[in-house]
């Protein structure tokens, strides 16, 4: 294979699973008024544990009882990441959570730093969030609550990320099974006691379904694969165009039309998340399920 198509490759893979997971969120997004985010989650949750289990076939692989705190942490922040992201999209535009929600990597990536280049890539988000804050200079007024459960998912992606990590050395390629499982057990619950025997109605299978397949099982296929086809810095970089993708998402399928100011929070976002990508010195952010 040439060099060119070797590179080109993996990023489309990559760029359709950006789309995938955005689509799936917007789908997902169809189903709030039936059963609300909670009952969307667990369902979500449910589905993709349920297809990842029979793909995967976890129980042939010795359990490292000694790693399942770690485990046990990565599940929980998976199903608290997918919950909290799902409530926020109830009252926030779609491409302003995921830029929201990638403030907790990138205050992860940047935490430990030292750099004065850092500082740069930390204004420009913080500068990108306050963007967003209301004024009484424009209409485009967000849900405080909306922007808070966003920013509670980015820190359950940063748990997720730090827990993942130490669970995926013990579990290897396992691990996103098993933890999809805890997490599935955490938000069923609450999703059944939020909607009762609704939750098991069939008409809502096909949907559920699809935005299990396009949330969980395509997307982190096809990011796997770009992650062992690029370099770490390359894949990372390609990851942070994300928000941009969820924005114009938003505006293509469900009419989230934005304003100016609320674009240019994005790209501030997505340049600090670029910049510290670029200039650093650990691994990737690994691929997850929003």
């Amino acid at each position: 294979m040439p060099r060119s198509r070797a590179i080109l490759l993996p990023i489309l893979l990559l760029l359709v699973a950006m789309v995938s997971i955005q689509s799936g969120a917007s789908l997902a997004k169809g189903l709030f008024p039936l059963i609300g985010a909670e009952g969307t989650t667990a369902l979500r949750l449910s589905l993709g544990a349920l297809i990842l289990c029979l793909v995967m076939r976890p129980w042939r692989t010795p359990v490292n009882f000694s790693a399942w705190p770690s485990l046990l942490g990565y599940g929980l922040s998976l199903g608290s990441m997918n919950l909290l992201f799902y409530m926020s999209l109830k009252t926030i535009p779609l491409g302003i959570a995921v830029a929201l929600e990638f403030t907790g990597p990138l205050a992860l990536a940047l935490f430990a730093s030292r750099r004065l280049l850092d500082f740069v890539w930390i204004a420009l988000a913080v500068f990108g969030l306050w963007l967003l804050l209301p004024t009484e200079q424009t209409s485009a007024h967000l849900d405080p609550l909306g922007m808070a459960l966003a920013l509670g998912a980015g820190v359950c992606w940063a748990l997720y990320i730090v827990f993942g990590q130490k669970a995926g050395a013990a579990h290897g390629a396992q691990t996103v099974a098993f933890g999809t499982i805890v997490a599935a057990l955490l938000v069923f619950p609450i999703g059944l006691w939020q909607n009762g025997s609704t939750l098991f109605s069939l008409d809502l299978l096909p949907i559920a379904l699809g935005v299990a397949l396009l949330s969980s099982a395509l997307p982190y296929s096809l990011e796997m694969i770009a992650l062992t086809r690029l370099p770490a810095r390359t894949f990372s970089i390609l990851m942070s165009m994300e928000p941009a993708v969820a924005a114009l998402i938003g505006l293509l399928v469900l009419s989230e039309r934005l304003s100016g100011n609320q674009w240019l929070a994005i790209g501030a976002i997505i340049i600090a998340s670029v910049g510290a990508a670029a200039t650093s010195r650990g691994k990737p952010v690994p691929p997850v399920e929003h």
